[in-house]
């Protein structure tokens, strides 16, 4: 156990911290989630729909260093690239 002060504030700094990390990361997964799931039943509307939301989780998640950077660039653009694909695929049917 911790024995000084600032040893004693950093625990409960680092508990908020882990709490606030836990819920962001949990809402970016729910998200992308959601956005895979609307690319694999082929609802392009609900994809369209979904992708400002999930990309402003995305960056936001990126901000807040969550993740990386080029991981956050990483998700966009495969989500990106997905949808295209598909509105492409139903566009050519």
């Amino acid at each position: 156990m911790a024995n000084t002060f600032s040893a004693l504030k950093r625990i409960r700094q680092t508990e908020r911290r882990t709490l606030f990390n836990r819920r962001t990361r949990t809402r970016l997964r729910h998200q992308i989630r959601a956005m895979r799931r609307a690319l694999n039943a082929k609802d392009v509307t609900l994809a369209q729909s979904l992708l400002p939301k999930t990309f402003s989780v995305v960056d936001r998640s990126a901000k807040l260093g969550v993740i990386k950077k080029n991981t956050a660039s990483r998700y966009k653009s495969r989500l990106h690239l997905r949808l295209k694909a598909l509105e492409g695929s139903l566009q050519a049917a």
